[in-house]
């Protein structure tokens, strides 16, 4: 057969069969994200070969999403690691026929102790399928592989039944982009995701009053390496003066530029953020127009500078 074609097939087969259970999903799969956010232990996963492979992702997925998930190993389990399962957790069992020994022995313990299981398998009328509180089928036909025996549709059906359910219990859990943050702290997504508070500037602010005069103001620059001065009168922001602004003006201007004040040339609506404004909105803020945000705090008189932000400590931090 034409490698492109086969290839090609492969594809369709694998999205066809998606698409089959997605029109089949209902109230089971609704019922089984309710019962999953509403246990009071961990999501446990298991199975056997291939599945195991897909049962120790989902655990991943779901721990990383906010729920409380590991993988255990049906071969390891009958050795001691049935200990690991508590009668507050709630366990998904995935086998695309729902006979393989190491899982009827996962399902027979599960029933002795009275712990429920959500089952992820081809077979509706296996051992598996018949003792679990919920099932999810695959509605598979047939293997994308050429002698219909590599696990291909199958898997491919599992792992998108597995980050269903994980989205699911995000909506169900009302999960946010700070919250994925949390799980992951050394990533560069949730290092994006992180608040400016976690690596602004917050003390001996480059602040300057309205009268003070350029010469002033250049030297505050200097000292604070922050390439900026923050022009406030009581503590409330009143603009910005940027060491790119007085160069232009010792260039252009033929007055004695350093005699002029603060308040002159200052920008009076400079673009500010908060302290919980995310990294990563701080960066779309930034790109192509500044260098450097002043952090505010909101009061009834105005916005007082709390904070910088520069784009050299985001690139540090970035490179942690």
């Amino acid at each position: 057969m034409n490698i492109l074609k086969r290839g090609k097939e492969t594809l369709i087969l694998e999205s066809e069969n998606l698409k089959t259970i997605a029109d089949n999903l209902d109230s089971t799969f609704v019922n089984a994200v309710e019962v999953l956010y509403n246990t009071k232990g961990r999501i446990i996963t298991s199975g056997v070969g291939k599945s195991g492979h897909i049962a120790r992702k989902a655990a991943s997925t779901f721990a990383s999403t906010g729920t409380p998930s590991f993988f255990v190993d049906p071969t390891d389990c009958v050795h001691g690691d049935f200990g690991m399962i508590t009668k507050d957790d709630y366990v998904i069992l995935y086998s695309k026929g729902g006979e393989s020994r190491e899982i009827i022995e996962i399902v027979s313990w599960l029933c002795r102790q009275h712990i429920n299981y959500i089952a992820i398998t081809a077979d509706e009328k296996s051992t598996l399928a018949k003792n679990a509180e919920f099932v999810l089928s695959l509605h598979m036909i047939e293997e994308a592989c050429p002698l219909n025996l590599a696990p291909t549709v199958s898997t491919t059906a599992s792992i998108a039944l597995s980050d269903a359910l994980a989205t699911g219990l995000m909506d169900r859990r009302g999960f946010r982009k700070e919250d994925f943050a949390v799980y992951h702290p050394a990533g560069s997504l949730g290092k994006q995701l992180a608040k400016v508070d976690r690596i602004m500037h917050k003390d001996n602010l480059p602040t300057v009053s309205s009268n003070d005069n350029l010469h002033d103001v250049l030297f505050n620059i200097i000292e604070h390496k922050l390439g900026m001065a923050i022009v406030v009168e009581n503590n409330i922001l009143q603009g910005l003066i940027v060491d790119g602004d007085l160069k232009r003006l010792l260039i252009e201007s033929n007055t004695d530029v350093l005699k002029m004040l603060a308040k002159d040339v200052m920008n009076k609506k400079p673009l500010t953020i908060t302290k919980d404004t995310l990294i990563g909105e701080a960066i779309s803020i930034m790109e192509g127009k500044v260098t450097a945000l002043v952090v505010v705090e909101k009061s009834e008189s105005g916005d007082v500078p709390i904070g910088v932000l520069h784009i050299h400590d985001i690139l540090k931090f970035k490179a942690l």
